[in-house]
């Protein structure tokens, strides 16, 4: 008996749908839609991210608690500093341990989304954060009197995103790694001790001479936008943002687990 083999072949687009995996950019995109909406419907983050920043700016303006010659230009940087770390950093990382926790994540990577598409999506978020931050505290400030010149604006926003991505990572990288439990006791100290250190060098002695403070990045990222809002390329505070991104990322996408 013979066998008769019937290859039959078809031009592409004969059948619909043709499943395949999605491009970078399209999975990144709605990663990036998905993890912005889910974290402006989330009250805690607003808490953290929009409400107490606000409050600190509108206290710190009115009342001279880093001194009496601390004025608006020298509050702004600070406040917008401690914000992208409440968002990027502290927020990221506890929300991301959760979902570990809860299996949200393990869900995702099973349906083929990897790492660094997560991560990209999560960095996409904070800065849509970030920017609706920086228009509320940015619009409060003017009306409390703080002026800038357009080139000290412009410098300052890229000096902002650059800060989002370093923290973003570092939250991330927290959130990918370690356990619930462990993320919720360390990110709340990390913020404090950063935000601690940031008020002091700006009652001490300046954003705008920081010395080897820079190294840490809520100090890097607020120094930079007050040079920055003063016209001036902050060059240095830049180039430690960067490396804090750069390393938080590489170490992020080399060691993130979707489960606990």
């Amino acid at each position: 008996m013979n066998d008769t083999v019937t290859t039959t072949r078809f031009t592409p687009g004969t059948f619909t749908p043709a499943p395949k995996r999605a491009s970078t950019l399209r999975m990144v995109a709605a990663q990036g839609r998905m993890e912005t909406v889910l974290f402006l419907r989330h009250g805690e983050q607003q808490l953290l991210s929009v409400i107490i920043p606000l409050a600190m700016l509108l206290i710190t303006a009115r009342l001279p608690l880093l001194g009496e010659d601390t004025t608006i230009q020298e509050t702004l940087p600070m406040v917008l500093a401690i914000a992208t770390t409440s968002s990027g950093f502290t927020g990221q990382a506890i929300a991301l341990a959760f979902d570990r926790r809860y299996g949200a994540l393990k869900r995702t990577g099973a349906s083929g989304v990897p790492a660094s598409t997560i991560i990209s999506g999560k960095v996409i978020a904070v800065a849509v954060m970030a920017g609706l931050q920086t228009l509320l505290l940015g619009v409060s400030a003017l009306l409390l009197g703080w002026r800038a010149e357009p080139l000290g604006v412009l410098l300052g926003v890229v000096v902002l995103f650059v800060g989002v991505a370093a923290f973003t990572a570092l939250g991330l990288l927290m959130g990918g790694t370690l356990s619930s439990e462990l993320v919720l006791a360390l990110a709340n100290l990390i913020w404090v001790v950063l935000v601690g250190v940031l008020g002091w060098v700006l009652w001490s002695q300046g954003l705008g001479a920081a010395g080897w403070y820079t190294a840490i990045p809520s100090v890097a990222l607020a120094s930079g936008l007050t040079l920055a809002f003063d016209g001036a390329v902050p060059w240095l505070e830049g180039l430690v943002l960067l490396a804090w991104a750069t390393v938080a990322s590489a170490a992020a996408v080399r060691w993130f687990r979707f489960e606990a």
